[in-house]
């Protein structure tokens, strides 16, 4: 909550700082021309806003979470898409009303003429082709890598963008208080993403020196990777988070991909386990020890931070048994764990959630059966667990597993502020 009300405060406090301007710096008398300058304006207050939010910054990630944080930035860029599309209206049509020129040839007049008005045409098409690949129909269909190497154009459409607002923003230079103003709130989202994206991974890495100390096959589709590096004591992990893991092979050094810790960290060994989904996540069996790593991270809200009742239940669906199984090795409490799988041999890491729930004195059931019909209803998690309203509910699996659960915890009567869970993405 904490870190949600101080995004919403920052984010309210800057409008009122550009209309502020905007007034002061006087109206055009075109109404068109006045409708297409604050709304540039304000496109360029959220781009800024989402520059902060991809920034990865740990007091952020570690209150809000990435997938909260991803789901505001893909918002924040769709208004962004159209607040620049109706500038772009509002302006050609504005200045064609003044002149005798069409809209289409004003744009292109004002494109010749005025400086920095080409380099918002560009930017403005980057976003647009960045948008459209960014939504659900395209996003499937491109492989992370390709969507994340298109999605760094984005970064230029900024800076293009920036630099039409020094040259033609007429509420940017209208007073060197204005100008100080834009400066500000665009060198602060900078810093940030340079802060959070490069300074702090680098830094990090440089200092603990991460390499592959072990790779077990849990079974034929999952493996376990241990890694180890120095003083790891002191890297700001805990259980239920996640790393974008880089293993520096010949093959695998350019793949980045965000897996959960699936035990709590010890100041020793960070581990992970991964299910084979794809060549990427097969190839880590073939991980030989002594392969350096490099770690962004650790991401995630999805932590004992947030915990707001003396006893839980752990709730996980398959593969991401992984960051509930470092929880319950962590939380303290009474704990009742629910894992849900297709069968038996399904139950990744259940030897150790086994052993964990005896030595920690929690009760473990292990569900099994095919997805429907749901066997988390409302009913079965009453049964199970007859107090559920009262405990902290963590929660993990497939989506649609999670959005079951979720109507079902809801039909019980959980408190929202009870229940976490988190859909690892990333913003950016």
């Amino acid at each position: 909550m904490v870190g949600r009300a101080g995004l919403y405060a920052v984010l309210l406090v800057n409008a009122v700082a550009v209309a502020v301007f905007f007034v002061q710096a006087g109206f055009a008398s075109n109404a068109l021309i006045v409708l297409g300058r604050l709304t540039g304006l304000y496109a360029s207050l959220l781009m800024a806003f989402q520059l902060l939010l991809v920034a990865r910054l740990p007091w952020f990630d570690r209150r809000i979470g990435m997938d909260r944080l991803t789901s505001w930035h893909r918002w924040t860029g769709l208004s962004v898409l159209w607040l620049l599309l109706s500038h772009a209206v509002f302006i050609a049509f504005g200045y064609a009303r003044s002149s005798s020129l069409d809209p289409v040839n004003q744009v292109v007049d004002l494109a010749e003429t005025v400086e920095g008005v080409l380099r918002a045409i560009v930017a403005l098409v980057l976003l647009l082709v960045v948008g459209v690949l960014s939504a659900r129909f395209a996003r499937r269909r491109l492989a992370y890598e390709t969507w994340h190497f298109v999605h760094l154009y984005t970064y230029v459409a900024v800076v293009l963008a920036f630099t039409h607002q020094v040259a033609a923003g007429t509420t940017f230079a209208s007073s060197p208080a204005a100008t100080a103003y834009w400066y500000a709130v665009w060198g602060a989202a900078v810093a940030s993403v340079c802060a959070g994206r490069l300074a702090l991974p680098l830094w990090r890495n440089l200092r603990h020196r991460l390499r592959v100390t072990a790779v077990v096959p849990e079974n034929d589709d999952v493996v376990s990777v241990y890694v180890t590096g120095r003083d790891l004591d002191r890297l700001p992990a805990r259980a239920g988070q996640f790393f974008l893991w880089r293993f520096l092979t010949r093959d695998r050094w350019w793949q980045a991909n965000p897996f959960s810790l699936s035990a709590a960290p010890d100041g020793r060994t960070l581990r992970l386990t991964v299910k084979r989904a794809g060549r990427g996540s097969a190839a880590l069996r073939h991980l030989r020890p002594g392969t350096r790593v490099f770690a962004e991270g650790p991401y995630g809200a999805f932590t004992a931070l947030h915990r707001t009742r003396p006893d839980v239940v752990l709730i996980a669906g398959g593969v991401g048994v992984t960051p509930i199984r470092a929880l319950l090795e962590e939380l303290d409490g009474h704990a009742v764990v629910i894992y849900r799988v297709a069968t038996d041999r399904d139950a990744v890491l259940h030897g150790e959630l086994s052993e964990l729930a005896r030595a920690r004195g929690a009760e473990l059931h292990v569900v099994t059966g095919p997805p429907m019909p749901d066997r988390l209803a409302p009913g079965e998690l009453a049964r199970l667990v007859p107090d559920i309203a009262g405990r902290d509910v963590y929660l993990c699996g497939p989506p649609p597993m999670t959005a079951a659960v979720l109507a079902s915890l809801r039909t019980l009567g959980v408190p929202r502020p009870q229940i976490h869970f988190e859909r690892f993405s990333l913003a950016g």
